[in-house]
């Protein structure tokens, strides 16, 4: 049955309301009725193409409605009339005016309509008419027309087209017909010509004659054309231009191959990329192809062009003019400079897709192309970053064979300095600014910000998790216990050691970092460092057995407020050796730097900064040393490639030194040379310590020497001439004690002119009636103390003396036992004795019997500076560098032979004597390494009966062993072994075996769970396994070991275990949640980026993924060599592989504190356990085999 037309009802009295509020037309009419012929008045409405029609005009509701679309409207003549009724009646009827409205289909009948007035039913038909949209219709009928007109003539015209291009076939093949017809008829006639010659002959012997003088006048000219060419070829102008050529041609064929990579990188792995990027199941992301290729694109399109234009030069030789075409290459160059700040990110991008499966097999299709003649993705993406270096390698081979009065000389000369500026830019943005970002990166760390590590000169040397004891009043500790647990949860800190501050901040539950309120932020300019505890001190001793001798302190002294002190604890005595090393090389630079200013300036009118700016050898680049831009925490310029020779001059350079450059020479100088160069090239400076300083600097330095000796026997002031005998010390310790310190604290800035140290002297006599020292005073007694003198007594020194001390705040003096304090004004000694006290003695006090002769004499100030510069190298070197000493007893002797000449020095200094014997006794301990210990008593636990089995152990039990080996396996790889690539050459073995067997353990331990994993039967115990693991994994994480969450991960993602759909519907949700949750903790996505984000708010011990830190390397040796063309060593590069390797050993450092449990360690490296990957993957089909297609 037909159902009925549904409609809106509700829509349609809506539009009835807007018809008669905004109708187009609006009034009554006269519709003619269905039934019969009678005329019903109603109210119409015209909205749009909807005619509304009501009962009347006040009615709300339609009567009925009509829709227009399509209709027409015409005007009928008035009806016939029948004569009834009055004869007024019907000549109003005749007077209407009626209209009739035709729908355009069949079943609707038409609309008749009527009313009053002529002109209300013109204007009543003309809104029909444009409500039915006739005229748009008309138009688009027309319109239609028109296109089916236009289309028969396009194909009119193809098939004209198609005729043509068949009648020029027919005429081109008609043409060669010709022309062979053509060519046939010539050679018909040469055949024929023999017998047409003319029939008149000359004279036999006339042509004879003739052939004589044109053979003679032919071998005149050949002659003397041979000698011109060959007086040509023989000129050194000919010599020049065949090399000039012949470099021209092998640049042209060096940019068609250059071009002919690209094209390959391009065509043959970017595009087919993004095509398989934009498929159904993308085996690598768009963001990632652009990441991998970044804008090569681009570079292929413009060496495209310039190779055209050589070619085209080409196409005009001998005339080559290459000129023009630099001069447009150089300007869009720069877009090089975005593929090589970003290649090494690049090649990390491209190795995290590599794991991906689908993407290594795709990638394998694609390197195997013939055209890519086995070379694969990476070495294409390499091309790019050395072509710059060889277009200037061949501008300058250009113009060494290009004559000065060659019109392209200075257009070439211009080109090679712009490329060798582009050059620097690009390698200096590489190499120079992994300081800036991870000072960046500290700083977003810290809640608070600060400030300090925005400046650029600011160099990250250490960063690690310290122990501070919270009450320290008066040098006196509070008694606190180290194993107070209240201790290391809240007195934990977070320190980070810059060249000029240390930061000490707490960590959140969040990882957010949060400076300390009061000593956050410790300048070191006005710390002292006290390495070890002070034995006449009570409270001290009893802190050494409390601590076991591993705290140090911190003295601070603001020039604005009240003193304090930081007692810091380390986890280890090795740490707290490197902490001291950094620490004190720290503080020694910023001394040395302070004082030499002081040594220089003194009667003079060159300042150090000046007098290392006039020497062009620390700035200005020579054919054995080119400098970056970037400027090192000596305000120098950073070293970027150096000869051998400069590295160690530059090492032993008396003016200044480097902390940054120090740990980066020695952790890598076993690349350019070997450590006995190194030690003999120290040796040579302890032995001619004049050597280290340039001639000119000597030339300055000395020629203060005479006016200073003239003013301190001038007799204006009889106390400079006085002999002093023992001078306060730069550090709060006391001279019976072995206590080693550094100190440097400078109230006033170090450009300053300064006149004399503000000195006071104890005296074991005085005068009843002047305070002035004897000449022959002793040193000051044991119990003498530092405090601070009132402010009435300060100034009054201050008054007194010639000026205030650049080393000695303003407020300390010494005290005598009895209470009393010396005058300032006794002794006054010049800057250049500061200089020997606090850089030889290095803040230990000064020697009996020393002079102000002595002390001013400069070249004794330089053989103390050397010594000094020589000890400190050998400390940082032992204490940070063990493994150099231990591997090879050769330079163990010869440095224990260099520091035992030292010793009978008869000029050398207490304090130097107690710095040189700290040396020997850290070098000559044979106590064995706890590392070596604890992994061979590893290896003899594999040797044991298993005790235990993986059901009865608890998962906490297990992530603790665990970590407990990984770590040891971690911290046993010795920092030599990073150097080189050596874990991916052949003999990897033996060049890297703590490497290959932290590999090993990894695989190992992957093998392991697997295995476990794989030897149950049942669904459900395989289901219980992978929850145990999960949840050990989960504890790994917890204890920051995120090499056993990759282990364990790693196995479960197997191809073995993870298809085994049936026991992973029985694992909780939970479960899998978390596993995703540490799969993206451990993710190589984005260079590990959530990894080490992890790290760096974690607190220290830790055990990262060392995979990641070898791609890193990896990167760095595959991206730049170790040498120059021209010999030197690549700096940039040794700083970028120091910067990796500190990162290393900083989580090397910090061990756990975790007891071995020998039955979990007899489980976890029983190999019997452990199961082969193809057997795992059979075991893996016979629980679960497939499904059939």
């Amino acid at each position: 049955m037909q159902k009925s037309v549904r409609y809106n009802e509700g829509h349609a009295l809506y539009l009835a309301l807007l018809a008669r509020k905004e109708g187009t037309k609006r009034g009554f009419l006269s519709k003619k009725a269905a039934e019969a012929s009678r005329w019903h008045e109603k109210w119409f409405a015209l909205y749009q193409n909807v005619l509304f029609y009501f009962e009347g005009e006040q009615s709300c509701r339609p009567a009925g409605m009509y829709l227009l679309e399509g209709c027409s409207c015409e005007r009928t003549p008035a009806p016939p009339r029948t004569n009834a009724g009055p004869a007024g009646a019907r000549d109003a009827l005749d007077k209407q005016y009626y209209f009739t409205v035709l729908f355009g289909h069949d079943g609707q009948k038409p609309l008749e309509l009527r009313c009053e007035e002529e002109q209300a039913g013109k204007e009543w038909m003309e809104a029909i008419h444009q409500a039915s949209y006739a005229d748009i219709l008309i138009e688009r009928e027309v319109l239609m027309q028109k296109y089916i007109h236009l289309v028969q003539i396009v194909e009119t015209e193809k098939i004209a087209t198609n005729q043509l291009r068949h009648q020029l076939e027919d005429q081109d093949t008609e043409i060669e017909r010709l022309k062979s017809e053509i060519v046939a008829l010539n050679k018909t006639k040469e055949r024929m010509r023999p017998y047409h010659t003319h029939q008149e002959e000359e004279d036999p012997d006339i042509k004879k004659i003739k052939k004589v003088q044109s053979f003679m006048r032919g071998w005149l000219c050949r002659r003397k054309w041979k000698t011109i060419v060959q007086d040509y070829i023989c000129s050194p102008h000919a010599e020049s231009m065949r090399k000039r050529n012949q470099i021209v041609f092998t640049m042209v064929e060096a940019e068609t191959e250059y071009v002919h990579q690209l094209y390959i990188l391009v065509n043959g792995f970017l595009r087919p990329l993004r095509m398989a990027a934009s498929s159904k199941k993308p085996p690598i992301s768009h963001d990632d192809v652009s990441s991998i290729f970044l804008n090569s694109e681009t570079i292929m399109f413009l060496h495209e062009i310039f190779h055209q234009g050589l070619k085209a030069r080409l196409a005009n030789w001998p005339t080559l003019v290459l000129a023009d075409l630099f001069d447009i290459l150089l300007p869009m160059l720069n877009i090089y400079q975005e593929f090589v700040r970003n290649h090494q990110y690049s090649l990390q991008v491209l190795a995290n897709c590599k794991q991906n499966r689908d993407f290594d097999k795709l990638l394998k299709q694609y390197e195997a192309n013939p055209a890519c003649e086995g070379r694969m993705l990476e070495t294409f993406l390499t091309y790019p970053m050395f072509q710059i270096p060889r277009y200037i390698i061949t501008l300058h081979e250009l113009l060494a064979h290009t004559p000065h009065e060659h019109v392209e000389r200075k257009s070439l000369e211009f080109a090679k300095s712009k490329l060798e500026e582009l050059s620097r830019v690009m390698h200096d943005e590489v190499s120079d600014t992994e300081n800036i970002r991870k000072n960046l990166a500290i700083e977003r760390m810290i809640v608070e910000g600060c400030d300090i590590l925005l400046d650029t000169s600011q160099t990250f040397i250490r960063q690690g998790s310290l122990i501070q004891v919270p009450s320290v009043e008066r040098g006196r500790l509070s008694k606190v216990r180290l194993g107070s647990l209240s201790l290391k949860k809240e007195g934990e800190r977070q320190c980070f050691l810059f060249t000029k501050h240390f930061l000490i901040c707490t960590r959140s539950s969040g990882g957010k970092l949060h400076l300390l309120k009061t000593g956050g932020v410790l300048s070191l300019v006005q710390c002292t460092l006290i390495e070890e505890p002070d034995a006449s001190d009570d409270d001290s001793k009893g802190s050494g057995h409390m601590f076991g001798h591993l705290d140090f302190k911190i003295v601070v002294e603001p020039p604005d407020a009240a003193s304090f002190t930081v007692v810091l604890l380390a986890p280890s005595r090795q740490e707290k050796a490197a902490w001291m090393s950094d620490i004190s090389q720290c503080v020694d630079n910023i001394r040395c730097n302070g004082l030499m200013t002081i040594v220089f300036e003194e009667n003079s009118k060159v300042t150090v900064p000046h007098m290392i700016k006039s020497d062009a050898r620390l700035h200005k680049d020579d054919t054995d040393i080119c400098f970056s831009k970037t400027l090192n925490s000596c305000k120098v310029p950073q070293i970027r490639y150096a000869s051998v020779e400069r590295l160690l001059e530059r090492l032993t350079d008396l003016r200044f030194l480097s902390i940054d450059f120090l740990n980066t020479f020695l952790h890598t100088y076993r690349i350019f040379t070997t450590a006995t160069v190194v030690l003999a090239k120290l040796s040579d400076i302890y032995k001619r310590p004049f050597t280290s300083i340039p001639v000119r600097s000597l030339e300055l330095f000395f020629a203060t020497s005479q006016n200073n000796r003239e003013h301190l026997v001038d007799g204006k002031s009889p106390r400079l001439c006085r002999k002093f005998s023992s001078p306060p010390p730069l550090a709060v310790s006391r001279t019976s004690s072995p206590v080693r310190a550094r100190k440097l604290s400078l109230t006033s800035s170090l450009n300053s002119r300064v006149g004399a140290l503000d000195l006071t002297n104890s005296s074991s006599s005085s005068s009843p009636t002047t305070t002035t020292h004897s000449p022959a005073a002793s040193p000051p007694p044991h119990n003498a103390v530092l405090e601070s003198a009132p402010a009435d007594k300060a100034g009054d020194s201050a008054d007194m003396s010639p000026c205030r001390s650049p080393t000695t705040p303003r407020h300390l003096r010494y005290r005598q036992p009895g209470g009393q304090v010396a005058d300032s004004t006794h002794c006054s000694v010049s800057p250049a004795s500061a200089f020997a006290i606090a850089t030889a003695a290095a803040g230990h006090g000064s020697p009996p019997g020393f002079n102000n002769e002595r002390t001013c004499d400069k070249e004794f100030i330089i053989r103390r500076t050397a010594t000094n510069r020589v000890l400190n190298v050998l400390r940082h070197w032992v204490s940070k560098h063990a493994q150099d000493f231990e591997l090879n007893n050769e330079l163990k002797m010869n440095v224990l032979n260099l520091l035992e000449e030292v010793l009978r020095d008869p000029d050398l200094l207490p304090q130097e004597r107690k710095a040189t014997a700290n040396i020997l006794r850290a070098l000559s301990q044979d106590d064995q390494d706890d590392i070596h210990l604890k992994l061979e008593d590893i290896i003899q636990m594999t040797d044991c009966p298993k005790a235990e089995c993986f059901e009865t152990l608890s998962a906490m039990e297990l992530a603790e062993q665990i970590t407990l080996l990984d770590h040891i396996v971690f911290r046993s790889i010795p920092y030599e072994e990073f150097l080189g690539q050596g874990w991916m050459k052949l003999d990897k073995n033996e060049r890297t075996p703590y490497i290959m067997k932290t590999s090993q353990h990894f695989n190992e331990m992957s093998n392991l769970v697997a295995s476990q994993i794989m030897n149950y039967a049942d669904v459900s115990s395989r289901a219980n396994a992978i929850e145990k693991w999960v949840a050990v994994a989960d504890i790994c994480r917890c204890l920051h070991n995120y090499n056993g969450v990759l282990e364990i991960t790693s196995a479960l993602n197997r191809s073995a275990i993870y298809r085994l759909k049936k026991t992973w519907a029985k694992v909780s949700k939970q479960t899998k949640a978390l596993m995703d949750k540490l799969q993206k903790t451990v993710s190589s996505e984005g260079r590990f980026k959530n990894l080490r984000e992890t790290l760096k708010n974690c607190n220290p011990p830790a055990v990262p993924y060392l995979g990641m830190y070898l791609t890193d390397l990896a990167f760095i040796e595959e991206g730049t060599p170790n040498f120059t063309e021209e010999g030197l060593v690549n700096f940039s590069k040794m700083r970028m592989i120091s910067h990796i390797i500190r990162e290393i050993r900083q989580f090397q450092q910090t061990a756990y504190r975790i007891d071995q449990q020998p039955k979990v360690i007899q489980y976890l490296l029983d190999k019997a356990l452990v199961i082969d990957e193809d057997t795992l993957y059979e075991l893996s089909l016979k629980i679960e085999p497939r499904l059939p297609a």
